[in-house]
């Protein structure tokens, strides 16, 4: 794409998008006010457009659960999966602290009802862990980056666990909480695959710089990403969170891995659902223990 093009295709998208907000944010802050929360479905159109305009096309498997409270574990790769997962579903993002300093970015952030931790403090998490619950716990969903940090789109860190015990914290009366594993993945730019050494043209990690990755990405588009709900299961008061969540990043894993090479996550969904695979097994015990 020529320079001038580029620059077109960049400032039109970045009008396009402010213009939008502007006229759907009165509607998102009326639904607050009225329900003391938001549905997030206002945010959820103006991120679908945003992905519209930047050219980002997605294909989803599966879906979130229905079960509430719902706490969605995915992996990160890029800031392009905060538009393209609230898109997708009425989501909030559990992020960390800078991101609320950050110009428009933080706005944004806030706007999308998000949850700011500090994940170098130890002793924060229970304070952030009851904020979390809390939120869940009135029906909203809310999507932790459990590895941490973002990565290369070519693998999956270890996911934390410290976190995912909010979901405990919000189930009331000894009931139950959902938690549901997420895969992203990013497949073609412009029509080409993104192979290992291309991923990082959408993939935004390490000490990479925010504002010339986001000129590129917006200044070029046409991007194919996958997502792939996996399976939910249920969590109780007295189940191994660090289990739970050592097994939804196994899966995560697994889904990606795939994903880059090309297979069908369908076929390696039906392969962790086989009686004995250890994401069948955990999903079944917590369904007993919570009978």
């Amino acid at each position: 794409m020529t320079t001038l093009l580029a620059q077109i295709r960049l400032y039109s998208t970045l009008l396009l998008a402010a213009l939008a907000l502007i006229v759907l944010l009165p509607f998102h802050f009326i639904a607050l006010y009225i329900s003391g929360r938001s549905p997030m479905r206002v945010a959820q159109l103006w991120q679908r457009f945003v992905c519209f305009l930047i050219g980002v096309r997605v294909t989803v498997t599966g879906a979130p659960a229905e079960g509430r409270p719902l706490l969605l574990l995915s992996n990160h790769t890029s800031w392009l999966d905060i538009p393209i997962l609230a898109g997708v579903a009425p989501v909030s993002f559990v992020a960390k602290k800078e991101v609320a300093t950050w110009p428009v970015v933080g706005f944004l952030a806030r706007t999308q009802r998000s949850v700011f931790v500090d994940r170098n403090r130890r002793n924060a998490t229970g304070a952030h862990a009851d904020e979390i619950a809390g939120r869940l716990s009135k029906g909203d969903i809310l999507v932790l980056f459990a590895e941490g940090t973002s990565s290369d789109g070519n693998k999956v860190l270890p996911f934390r666990s410290a976190l995912v015990g909010a979901a405990q914290k919000a189930i009331a009366d000894g009931g139950t909480a959902t938690i549901q594993p997420v895969a992203i993945t990013y497949r073609r730019m412009l029509g080409l695959p993104l192979g290992r050494q291309h991923k990082p043209l959408v993939a935004w990690y390490g000490g990479a710089d925010l504002v010339p990755h986001l000129k590129r990405v917006l200044s070029e588009g046409g991007i194919d990403v996958e997502i792939v709900f996996g399976p939910a299961r249920t969590l109780t008061a007295g189940d191994d969170r660090k289990a739970a969540t050592q097994e939804a990043g196994e899966l995560v894993r697994k889904l990606v891995a795939a994903l880059n090479g090309g297979r069908d996550p369908k076929v390696v969904l039906a392969e962790v659902e086989k009686p004995g695979a250890p994401i069948a097994q955990m999903r079944r015990n917590g369904d007993r223990q919570a009978a």
